[in-house]
């Protein structure tokens, strides 16, 4: 009787052994991104394949395509105590968030791991991440802004391709060459360039003028040397009309004037490839901008970050270490979508491969050494914003660069509050 009853009882516990092991579930991470549904393509990619090789760990993959509706979004999500596990977050607005212990800083996990060390990637980048001396994040890449150009429409006009050798005079020139009314209507239908007014996209001129941006805990966006970029940018709408106007611009954007074929130039980062890519309405490739003295470009980084409520670290960090494995960096890389952050994989043909466009992908390595990262305190984003603001008055004609600069100056002082 006594062994059947032990038995029975053993049975039971095998049973519930069983029925425990069958019903747990892998842990779930969740992984939030933004972007155009090629580069949703490319984040996809990578969680594919760090499923197969984790099987046990879940990935959750969640696309806020707009960029300022994915800010809006983590800083809600932020600010309710339950974010994604893992975020992409830009430089630019990184400080202000790990000031507020957004993040786990992940320089103590980087320093145990065995895939991969600090010195694999781009210092620049590295220290675009760092606060107070202590990697927060690891970026994905270290992209720059660079010259699109559509070739058919260089070759149409009989204008040579941009090079290295550009000046700030050769690029005014070709773009009046490339700014054409098609259809003799009075209107212009295809522009020479196109850019958004940003703050962004006019530091690099600024750094080439030898401007400074900023100096201690203000802006020197009034300064003469400042000025005389900003000057010239704003130029290319007002007095060259190699631009569209504010008009214009709202009807259609630069991006998708240059996508369409109606653009001979556009300006951006390595964002752009993967939908370029999917396009075979014209030959294209890239090049430095125009330099105007000196060659400085911008960086522009995103890095994976691991928020501090995460109830799955050890999980998320699973995931970002192969993210920026040379395995994970190179499926991302032949996607398109990034200048990878380790060096290994941007010098190899996952991102130089001869095959794919751009054919100059090399461009994005060798203006590394002439790049330079904004200014990044805690308030950066919104000071920022009221740049652009003020730029955009100006770019438009609804004001001076003298008068624009100095509100901007003046507008952001109270918030230089807090830096890094």
């Amino acid at each position: 009787m006594r062994n059947r009853f032990g038995s029975f009882v053993l049975l039971v516990m095998l049973l519930f052994i069983n029925a425990c092991g069958k019903g747990k579930t892998a842990e779930a991470v969740s992984f939030m991104v933004f972007g155009e549904p090629a580069e949703l393509k490319a984040y996809q990619e990578l969680v594919d394949a760090f499923r197969k090789q984790n099987s046990d760990v879940a990935i959750e993959l969640i696309h806020i395509p707009s960029q300022s509706d994915y800010r809006k979004r983590l800083a809600a999500d932020l600010a309710g105590g339950a974010p994604a596990d893992v975020v992409l977050i830009n430089y630019r607005r990184f400080s202000g968030l790990a000031l507020k212990n957004a993040f786990e800083p992940l320089g103590p996990y980087l320093e145990k791991s065995s895939e991969i060390k600090y010195d694999d990637f781009y210092a620049l980048p590295m220290r675009a991440f760092s606060l107070k001396d202590q990697l927060v994040c690891i970026p994905q890449n270290i992209s720059s802004l660079v010259t699109y150009y559509n070739k058919d429409l260089f070759d149409a006009a009989g204008v040579a391709y941009p090079d290295e050798t550009w000046t700030w005079d050769d690029f005014i020139s070709a773009a009046q060459a490339l700014t054409l009314d098609t259809d003799q209507d009075g209107s212009v239908d295809q522009y020479g360039v196109g850019v958004e007014p940003e703050f962004i996209r006019v530091a690099p001129f600024i750094w080439q003028s030898g401007g400074k941006l900023s100096e201690g805990n203000i802006l020197t966006l009034n300064k003469p040397l400042d000025m005389s970029a900003v000057q010239w940018f704003v130029d290319w709408q007002v007095k060259y009309h190699i631009v569209p106007d504010a008009v214009g611009e709202k009807a259609e954007s630069s991006e998708s004037r240059f996508l369409n074929g109606r653009t001979a130039m556009y300006f951006n980062s390595r964002r752009l490839v993967p939908t370029l890519r999917e396009s075979t309405a014209f030959d294209w490739d890239v090049a430095p901008l125009p330099a105007g003295g000196d060659k400085f470009t911008i960086l522009h980084s995103d890095a994976y970050c691991l928020t501090a409520a995460s109830t799955h670290k050890d999980e998320a960090w699973a995931f970002i270490e192969f993210a920026n494995s040379a395995a994970g960096q190179t499926i991302i890389a032949k996607t398109g979508r990034t200048v990878p952050s380790l060096i290994q994989v941007a010098e190899s043909d996952a991102f130089l491969d001869p095959q794919a466009k751009p054919a100059h992908s090399r461009v994005f390595l060798d203006v590394i050494p002439y790049m330079l990262r904004l200014p990044q305190y805690a308030n950066w984003a919104e000071i920022e914003e009221i740049c652009d603001e003020e730029l955009q008055r100006a770019f438009y004609g609804a004001t001076t660069v003298a008068e624009a600069m100095q509100s901007a100056v003046s507008r952001t002082l109270p918030l230089f509050t807090e830096n890094e």
